[in-house]
């Protein structure tokens, strides 16, 4: 494949995506097929795989001509799981992601482990062609000890209901229909952040689906939680997360919101009800940068309504999936939102994604989450 755009500087420092509108008109390749990419100048620059139909026409893998494309997925795959298993105890972890696409020079293709379970997301029909076989590469690997490996977009998925720990907390994840299965993995740092900040502590936790903060929090001695999610089954699966774990959801400590978050805050506020703690993450608001004014106007509102129940110098861990949304513009939007109620919110801090979803300097696309903290006075 020759480029027709001068990227040569950009896939040499590792950037792994070409796109099809940079590349001189090309023969019609199978998805997956391996291309030598080269330069504008006909130099070579790198190895990747083909999709015939995704704006992404070649995701890189090398940039030596001398990459073994069979060996080297082997070869990266085990460099992902002693990353992780460096960092993780199974015995008090076994959700975590093995393999994070691009971060882990393995373009396409991402790779979440439930216990003995692993699920595997392709981006697109050039990376599931190419990496056929991973399924067996992850079984033999013994170190994480899968037994099973689900393809998460293959019709047909039998109902796969599994508990799973983190931080030695248990959580029941439905790896058939569960969003992210019903756990987002690249939260749990940000999770065991909460724990830790939370004794003594009143706590909200919107959009809080299956209950992670609030259980986080519980654990970490809060006064109450209260977990505000709009998806009945979600909260239904919040109560029995609690309860799989020893914390009672019948008295004053635990509070279950089938409702949605927005409307929760505003009767919150109109009621006079104050909370130490919030934590809002909600879905992405901005699926593309078209949405993006919509996503940073519905962000101010969100944080307008969170940071007016916020106790005088409580904390607000408001978060944003908006890969879209820059972070120095969410944290505006933070600011702004507690100015319009009334508020002052004093950045403490800024948090991504948890160590197994890391972000390489090449490839800044790959930043997505965004956890501002601060005070609220």
């Amino acid at each position: 494949m020759r480029l027709k755009k001068d990227l040569a500087r950009s896939i040499r420092r590792g950037h792994p995506w070409v796109y099809r509108d940079a590349l001189a008109p090309a023969p019609e390749l199978e998805d997956g097929a391996v291309v030598e990419v080269l330069g504008k100048d006909g130099r070579f620059l790198g190895i990747g795989f083909w999709d015939r139909r995704s704006p992404i026409a070649a995701r890189m893998l090398a940039t030596e001509r001398e990459f073994d494309p069979v060996r080297g997925v082997a070869e990266r795959l085990a460099a992902a799981a002693t990353l992780r298993l460096a960092r993780l105890e199974l015995a008090q972890t076994n959700a975590f992601r093995w393999v994070h696409g691009e971060a882990d020079r393995l373009p396409g293709v991402h790779v979440d482990v439930y216990g003995d379970v692993a699920t595997v997301r392709f981006d697109g029909a050039g990376a599931r062609a190419f990496y056929g076989d991973v399924a067996a590469l992850l079984g033999a690997e013994q170190r994480i000890g899968v037994k099973r490996v689900i393809d998460r977009e293959a019709r047909g998925v039998a109902d796969d209901r599994v508990e799973v720990r983190e931080n030695g907390l248990i959580f029941a994840v439905d790896l058939a229909h569960g969003q992210k299965g019903g756990l987002f993995l690249d939260q749990r740092e940000n999770r065991a952040e909460v724990g830790s900040r939370a004794r003594g502590r009143r706590v909200l936790n919107l959009f809080g689906y299956t209950g992670g903060f609030s259980l986080y929090a519980a654990a970490g001695g809060a006064t109450r939680t209260d977990t505000v999610d709009q998806a009945r089954p979600a909260i239904a699966a919040a109560r029995r997360n609690f309860e799989r774990n020893g914390f009672s959801v019948a008295d004053e400590r635990a509070g279950f919101h089938a409702v949605d978050a927005f409307d929760f805050l505003e009767r919150a506020r109109r009621d006079g009800v104050r909370y130490d703690l919030v934590i809002s993450d909600p879905p992405s608001f901005a699926k593309n940068r078209a949405g993006l004014p919509l996503a940073l106007k519905a962000y101010r509102r969100l944080h307008t309504l969170a940071a007016a129940v916020v106790a005088p110098g409580g904390l607000l861990f408001a978060a944003s999936c908006s890969s879209q949304v820059g972070r120095a513009e969410f944290v505006a939007s933070v600011e702004a939102g507690a100015r319009a109620a009334g508020r002052h919110f004093t950045l403490e801090g800024t948090r991504g994604a948890a160590f197994d979803h890391p972000v390489v300097p090449a490839f800044p696309e790959g930043e997505y989450l965004k956890l501002a903290i601060g005070v609220v006075r």
